[in-house]
């Protein structure tokens, strides 16, 4: 028993740390008026595939980049570097998540100037992200259709802290026997009025419609600056 009332102030101690360099990134991502987003799922959402569709699209018409967690692997790193995009791993070891400091630290020899969207895959975990500000300027949270219906209810604090849900793998639906609309309804109940975009990348459906809500968002965030 004693030791928890311990354990809890070295938690706050080091979300307030990471809240300080959050700032800081944050300030840094605006003054190089380059848009953050980050990616929150759990294992075996196709975010990886989502991702580099992503890359591959959008850095035919803007300068991408992309910052990717895992715990042991770089295989996600090799993978996206297809895109042609600058990519880099970071390797977080036991924890299951990214934190400022990482996102701080890789950052490190990358001229910001020179990118209008920097993308960040967290590690594949729908718990620890979600105390964790790195600096962004959207939190995207990912389910599949293979997961069922229910993972906004399991998992409620990760899609209140996200600023919209993506529901990929929308050609296996109908194989998975997903049912959208109740899957739309729990988003809903965890969070009311948040925005749901559902895609397929290995079909590419669904995927221009994504594409537009974030240049979209990036010319609302540059527009609101300039006031």
């Amino acid at each position: 028993m004693g030791s928890e009332p311990r354990l809890i102030e070295v938690r706050k101690n080091v979300l307030k740390q990471n809240d300080v360099i959050a700032r800081a990134l944050r300030e840094q991502f605006r003054a190089a008026e380059v848009f953050v987003v980050s990616l929150v799922s759990g294992p075996g959402t196709g975010k990886t595939m989502f991702l580099e569709k992503t890359l591959s699209v959008l850095s035919q018409s803007h300068r991408v980049a992309a910052l990717v967690g895992d715990l042991a692997t770089e295989n996600d790193a090799v993978r996206l570097a297809r895109s042609g995009a600058p990519v880099k791993q970071i390797t977080t070891g036991t924890l299951c998540h990214l934190e400022a400091a990482m996102i701080q630290n890789a950052l490190a020899g990358w001229d910001l100037n020179h990118l209008d969207f920097l993308f960040i895959e967290n590690v594949g975990n729908l718990v620890c992200p979600s105390s964790y500000d790195l600096g962004e300027n959207l939190r995207v949270v990912l389910i599949s259709v293979t997961e069922g219906e229910d993972k906004p209810l399991k998992y409620p604090t990760i899609f209140n802290s996200a600023d919209v849900a993506v529901v990929a793998k929308m050609d296996l639906a109908p194989a998975a026997e997903f049912d959208w609309h109740s899957a739309y309804c729990n988003i809903q109940a965890v969070r009311p009025g948040m925005q749901v975009l559902k895609l397929s990348a290995k079909t590419g459906d669904g995927m221009q419609e994504y594409l537009n809500f974030l240049t979209a968002r990036r010319e609302e965030l540059h527009t609101a600056a300039a006031l």
